[in-house]
């Protein structure tokens, strides 16, 4: 599969099962590589990933079903919360405002661009993960409950105040794939110059 097609069959799963083509090593390869690989301004190496399965999968979307209905005053629909849960596990992506805050403190002439740059980082890694996931059979959609979900993501799983939440990502097996994409011309967003 070219990188092309790799991009194409990345898309937004929302129709999730429990049923899987790879075994949960696998998983935790794909996002180890995908950590290790993308990049990071200054190599500072900033992002942060917690892989959540099983059960605990279950208790996150409980527990951050919970949090919204309190928040929204009940807007937030159970069937929502349901639909990740159908789904086998749940990628949670931070940053750490210690490494950060570290960086910055070593090259201050760019301390306020860090932001942009580790946000980057995040979204490279979220998509280099979704993109890995599609090439063997999974599928993801990405969600943002923060920052009204993060003592509680914080909590659950024990992490440093430093992790900053910034995206969660449900995948699982494809019980329904999405409808297919137009073909948009998209030559009016790109401009060039010779």
């Amino acid at each position: 599969m070219d990188f092309i097609n790799m991009i194409q069959a990345r898309r937004s799963v929302y129709n999730l099962n429990k049923n899987i083509p790879i075994f949960d090593d696998k998983i935790v390869e794909i996002v180890r590589d995908c950590v290790k690989y993308v990049p990071d301004a200054f190599g500072m190496q900033s992002q942060r990933v917690v892989v959540v399965l099983g059960h605990k999968n279950d208790d996150l979307w409980n527990a951050i079903y919970d949090k919204m209905v309190t928040a929204s005053n009940g807007r937030f629909s159970r069937d929502r919360a349901d639909s990740f849960i159908d789904g086998y596990g749940t990628i949670l992506y931070f940053y750490d405002t210690a490494i950060v805050t570290e960086t910055q403190r070593q090259y201050p002439l760019y301390s306020d661009k860090f932001h942009d740059w580790i946000m980057q980082s995040n979204g490279m890694l979220q998509f280099a993960i979704w993109t890995a996931f599609a090439t063997v059979g999974i599928g993801a959609n990405l969600q943002h409950y923060n920052p009204i979900i993060d003592k509680t993501v914080q909590n659950m799983f024990d992490l440093p105040e430093s992790w900053v939440l910034v995206a969660q990502m449900p995948f699982g097996g494809i019980s329904l794939p999405p409808s297919s994409k137009h073909n948009e011309d998209v030559s009016w967003r790109i401009k060039v110059e010779k």
